[in-house]
């Protein structure tokens, strides 16, 4: 009779499973969505993962003090009424007016909708209401700041006294400079200072701020359809690139591109005006500073490095006039712009204040964004997708391109020290989101 026992077969089966949970805890995840690449050390081999398989160690999120409510009641009696005056671009202009409502709370007034300005040069003659949604804003505002369509009569009448703050620096204080204009004159128009100090705004004034610039400006009805077909029409998933190498940002970069066609050439001279590029060893410093905007052939070079594929979707978010664009869609041939997009008639049509919401959506809603530089549009789109959670959010290094040129790196090195030196800004999460409305958070 055949007697099998059980303890020692039992006793194999448990160490065999302690030896196998055990290896698993210690082997990597081959598929993990939050597997990591090593950030120290040989980076992966070009081709092998891109940037944005990258585990991050920080994000931005948009702090308490501001979500939460309001920090302060509004005062039953305003000081007066102050109108943004706002100049640029779209991007430029909304930020001017995001500051302008800050102010507009910090001195406790009431806001009147602001002025944008009518540039033929921009081929703009939209104004606020042509491109928000003014309901929409005046009840998200509600309790942050007062917001008016129209002046009472006695102040309809009169233009309001204009009080330029655009080129004050260092420890401008607006209580101190602006508020006894406004209790002098009850009705002023303001142009916020480019350089204030928003970390001296008590948080009632903040948070009217970042009310404003990240949940109340909503693009008008129609703008908004005509921005969600633009965006169901780009082959997902998609990466939004703002490239920056037009004639007027060449030519007000005052930098140096000997190499460039003789059409790009003509094109940045008529532009210059009186901005003459620099010459010699200044041209040089200037360079290395990470001053001129990058051509959409270093780009393409910068994107390889980061193994974003050649075959990836591309929606160019760029302003009209692009130049040298061969450099990038000879690497990259998934391109997608407004204009092969929208019908011709629709695209001529089209203001300056309209196409750069059109970019601002499609970027904000795209699966990831990569910029060439960080002017105003940036900053806006990086922090309102921060905003609504998405952070495939890169810019690309003017400077260390720079300065890794000039040590006279190229090729595979090149490319390996440009994939460390963007890992480190997206690991960090450097440049994602604007600090004023926006906290860091460790992961």
């Amino acid at each position: 009779m055949f007697v099998f026992s059980v303890k020692p077969v039992f006793s194999i089966l448990v160490a065999t499973l302690s030896l196998l949970i055990l290896f698993a805890l210690l082997s990597p995840p081959s598929s993990s969505p939050f597997s990591q690449i090593p950030l120290s050390g040989k980076p992966p081999l070009l081709g092998e993962v891109d940037i944005w398989s990258v585990r991050r160690l920080v994000e931005w999120r948009p702090c308490n003090w501001w979500l939460q409510g309001h920090q302060t009641a509004l005062p039953l009696e305003t000081n007066g009424y102050i109108r943004v005056d706002c100049y640029g671009g779209l991007n430029q202009m909304r930020r001017d007016f995001c500051d302008g409502v800050g102010i507009a709370r910090l001195l406790n007034a009431t806001l009147v909708l602001p002025k944008f300005e009518v540039a033929s040069y921009w081929n703009e003659s939209s104004g606020f209401a042509d491109v928000y949604d003014v309901d929409y804003f005046i009840e998200q505002m509600s309790g942050f700041v007062k917001v008016v369509k129209q002046l009472p009569p006695e102040i309809a009448s009169k233009e309001p006294v204009h009080v330029d703050c655009s080129k004050r620096k260092g420890q401008f204080d607006y209580i101190e400079s602006v508020l006894p204009s406004l209790l002098e004159h009850k009705y002023i128009s303001i142009t916020p200072a480019a350089s204030q100090r928003r970390d001296r705004y008590p948080l009632y004034a903040k948070a009217a701020l970042c009310q404003a610039c990240y949940k109340a400006l909503r693009l008008t009805r129609s703008l908004e359809t005509k921005a969600s077909q633009l965006l169901d029409a780009i082959p997902k998933p998609f990466m939004s690139l703002h490239l920056r190498f037009e004639p007027d940002m060449v030519a007000y970069s005052q930098c140096q591109y000997p190499g460039l066609s003789p059409t790009s050439m003509k094109a940045i001279e008529a532009a210059q005006i009186d901005r003459k590029p620099w010459t010699g060893e200044l041209a040089r410093i200037w360079w290395l500073r990470g001053k001129c905007p990058l051509t959409p052939n270093e780009t393409a070079l910068i994107l390889k490095s980061l193994s974003i594929s050649p075959t990836t979707n591309i929606y160019l978010a760029a302003g009209d006039g692009l130049m040298e664009i061969e450099g990038l869609t000879d690497v990259y041939t998934n391109i997608f712009t407004k204009a092969s997009l929208l019908s011709g008639e629709d695209f001529m049509n089209m203001h300056g204040n309209t196409k750069a919401a059109l970019d601002y959506y499609v970027s904000i809603n795209s699966d990831s964004y990569v910029a060439t530089y960080f002017g105003n549009m940036d900053k806006m789109v990086s922090a309102m997708r921060a905003f609504k959670g998405l952070y495939k959010t890169l810019f690309l290094s003017r400077k260390g391109f720079a300065e890794l040129t000039s040590k006279g790196l190229e090729g595979k090195e090149l490319m390996q020290e440009l994939w460390k030196l963007h890992r480190d800004d997206f690991v960090n999460g450097r440049g994602s989101a604007l600090p004023e409305c926006f906290c860091e958070f460790k992961l």
